[in-house]
């Protein structure tokens, strides 16, 4: 049983895994009732009672506002518009900068460009893999006007040293929490604590509307302007007495009425849903915690961690043997949905030569200090590294994870960690 099945032995996981399912027979119901009703959206991209959308998306909103405990909850019909909305509201103009983790959804420093903001990025946390304050702080001049911390694989950043930052240099703080819904973190829920933050209801999230996201804030204006920006800002501004229309150049980014019914049925699913991928993680941990040279994800006293991915970093031994050794014959043992890295935003071709909008280099072009902002190789050691070598993650929100499904997984991770001098020995 200990040969491994890369080298002709018995696999591990010997059926497929069974895929992680949402959805069932309440948003069924709740898109029939819709359907009978005929209004699949009820916006109106003009000043008009429905310019806020219909029944569905208020009482979404409603109940998403009263679940994680904010004063504003938005819809949108995806979050990398909740992000461009958010970026939008607090008035970034083209030159000033925001600082943001390289180790990142692309959404995060596009959502930046797309005002001709300029994504300065920041190295991680090998601990959290989310924004490291101390990189923060080094980054911050006098363009800067906000801060970016991305709540990576379902732990949140250290928000309470980033919100101290902030508040030293004046900075506004966004929280993208789109792999994060529910996680607690300083006495509320991560994406709640900075000026605007969010979840992602993308199809692979812990609850999905199949697109979609929800933008929280505390800030009545802030809330406004986003909404503004969701729904064709610039045609009802002088409605509303706006006299401060910048940035309100608005967008079709609205929610409609069917993905709202799931929404509201999905919310009241998540913390079973977050509970399932907690007692995963937590079978994960007691399986895999004597394999040396594998570091499990961890969580301050305080907080919670949801495991959209069970993110884990390899060392000495298990580092020397290779980590796409590794994989392989964790692959080759049945085990499926295996992340061997991050994307590292700062090494991609938009940054690297600095070409977004046009051929001229904007927003780069707006200033000799954008021009040379620098993006170079090496600029975030710590992310550069896992994402290159020392990265290993489970994507809990792929798979169901069954206590018996995860039983399996951990002996094909046993079975490959004591053939480890065959796999480095074999150069796979």
């Amino acid at each position: 049983m200990n040969e491994l099945a890369l080298f002709g032995g018995q696999k591990a996981v010997s059926m497929p895994l069974k895929p992680y399912k949402t959805i069932g027979r309440e948003e069924r119901r709740a898109v029939r009732s819709v359907m009978k009703t005929g209004n699949l959206s009820q916006f109106v991209g003009a000043w008009d009672d429905d310019f806020y959308g219909g029944p569905m998306v208020k009482r979404f909103e409603e109940e998403c506002a009263r679940f994680f405990g904010v004063r504003h909850a938005i819809t949108v019909n995806s979050w990398t518009s909740g992000l461009i909305a958010a970026v939008g509201a607090i008035g970034i103009k083209p030159g000033d900068e925001v600082i943001v983790p390289t180790w990142t959804m692309t959404a995060s420093a596009a959502a930046i460009l797309h005002w001709g903001g300029v994504p300065v990025f920041a190295d991680i946390d090998e601990e959290s893999f989310c924004i490291s304050p101390s990189s923060i702080e080094q980054l911050v001049s006098p363009r800067t006007k906000a801060v970016m911390t991305v709540d990576i694989f379902g732990r949140s950043a250290n928000i309470a040293d980033i919100n101290e930052i902030a508040r030293k240099y004046n900075l506004r703080v966004i929280c993208d929490s789109a792999q994060a819904p529910g996680a607690v973190v300083e006495g509320g829920f991560a994406g709640t604590l900075g000026d605007i933050g969010g979840i992602s209801l993308n199809y692979h999230k812990h609850i999905h509307t199949g697109e979609g996201g929800v933008i929280f804030t505390n800030d009545d204006d802030l809330a406004n302007r986003m909404m503004l920006i969701r729904n064709h800002g610039e045609v009802v501004a002088e409605n509303l007495g706006i006299k401060k229309i910048e940035n309100l150049i608005g967008f079709n980014f609205r929610l409609g009425e069917l993905e709202s019914a799931i929404g509201r049925e999905q919310l009241k699913k998540l913390p079973a849903l977050i509970s399932s991928r907690q007692a995963a993680a937590m079978q994960l941990d007691r399986g895999l915690r004597d394999l040396e040279g594998l570091k499990l994800p961890s969580t301050p006293a305080g907080s919670t961690h949801v495991y959209y991915v069970y993110g884990m970093v390899l060392s000495g031994k298990a580092l020397r043997s290779g980590r796409q050794n590794i994989i392989r014959a964790l692959e080759a043992e049945g085990v499926e949905g295996i992340a061997s890295g991050y994307q590292n935003l700062h090494l991609l071709p938009v940054y690297q030569k600095k070409i977004a909008f046009g051929e001229d280099g904007f927003p780069w072009n707006t200033s000799a200090e954008a021009a040379k902002i620098d993006y170079s190789k090496g600029v975030c050691p710590t992310a550069e590294k896992l994402h290159d070598f020392s990265f290993l993650g489970l994507n809990l929100c792929k798979f169901e994870y069954s206590e018996a499904e995860v039983t399996l997984v951990i002996e094909a991770f046993q079975k490959v960690w004591a053939n480890l001098d065959k796999i480095q020995a074999e150069h796979l």
